[in-house]
């Protein structure tokens, strides 16, 4: 697996990199940091040519950390990239130019109208084609929440990143959410026993999606901890079984909607991101519908 890390030197950043290293088998892992200077005013000059031999001692810096961290973690040091200016535009190129499995950041969970400021990390989730994980503090890194929606994204999903994974002692739950009938029709007048047969026909669809995740981790010899089919809103019903569990990491799928679609609707991705403690791993699938 190539990863991409993209680090700013905070914290923060590394809390991902120690989170995912507990969580993969082998990596190599090649490193950017952005000094962004995109946020002073314009009436702000500055000594253009000091300013950017600045920044690039400063990127040496966090960048020499970064691979001795990547080094103790047991994980191979890649190359080095440094630069200076927009944060998400530098990422997004070099991105590009790789062909990386996985976009590492860290992000610093924002409230409020900060939310809808955006963040480097939503950005680039809503920018990249490629899978993204995302992590805002260091966790015990046990407990697994796999999300299904049963089509065979999901499972391509798994069987693509399965291989990737290191799942020795930790605890791995499976969950599909159902929408609620009751709220599909605007007509109340509709018969409660079509209403039952509906909740019947999804809980069947639930159950055999969930029983194919659960085949593909035993066919690699891994035992699911527990399954659940719950029922109401998507994201709202994630959020709240990764509090309630205390889930460290949730693999999200992805079928790449259009970056207009996701402005205009929103996604689970980003409700849940924004609203859970544990690291999120947004996986795309590997055949992409433009």
């Amino acid at each position: 697996m190539r990863i991409l890390f993209c680090t700013d030197g905070s914290k923060i950043s590394f809390n991902s990199l120690t989170n995912i290293s507990r969580w993969i088998k082998n990596a190599m892992i090649d490193t950017i940091c952005v000094i962004d200077w995109s946020f002073l005013p314009d009436e702000i000059s500055i000594e253009e040519e000091n300013f950017s031999y600045s920044c690039a001692n400063i990127a040496d810096t966090i960048l020499d950390y970064a691979e001795e961290e990547i080094q103790k973690l047991g994980l191979e040091c890649g190359i080095k990239i440094k630069n200076c200016g927009s944060a998400i535009e530098s990422i997004l190129e070099q991105a590009e130019k790789q062909d990386y499995d996985l976009i590492l950041m860290g992000s610093h969970g924002k409230k409020g109208i900060q939310k809808w400021l955006g963040s480097v990390s939503q950005e680039i989730i809503n920018s990249s084609k490629l899978s993204c994980y995302i992590a805002k503090e260091e966790n015990k890194t046990q407990k697994l929440l796999i999300t299904t929606d049963g089509t065979s994204c999901s499972c391509g999903i798994i069987q693509n990143i399965l291989p990737d994974l290191n799942l020795e002692n930790k605890e791995i739950h499976i969950v599909m959410v159902n929408d609620d009938p009751n709220l599909l029709f605007l007509d109340g007048t509709l018969d409660t026993e079509w209403i039952l047969d509906i909740q019947k026909q999804q809980h069947i669809y639930a159950s055999k999606a969930i029983k194919e995740i659960q085949n593909i981790f035993e066919q690699h010899g891994c035992n699911v901890y527990k399954t659940s089919i719950l029922t109401g809103n998507p994201s709202h019903e994630i959020i709240n079984y990764a509090k309630e569990n205390m889930i460290d990491l949730i693999v999200l799928g992805s079928q790449n909607k259009s970056r207009l679609d996701r402005f205009l609707t929103g996604s689970v991705s980003k409700r849940v991101l924004e609203n859970v403690v544990s690291d999120i791993w947004l996986a795309r699938c590997k055949k992409i519908d433009e």
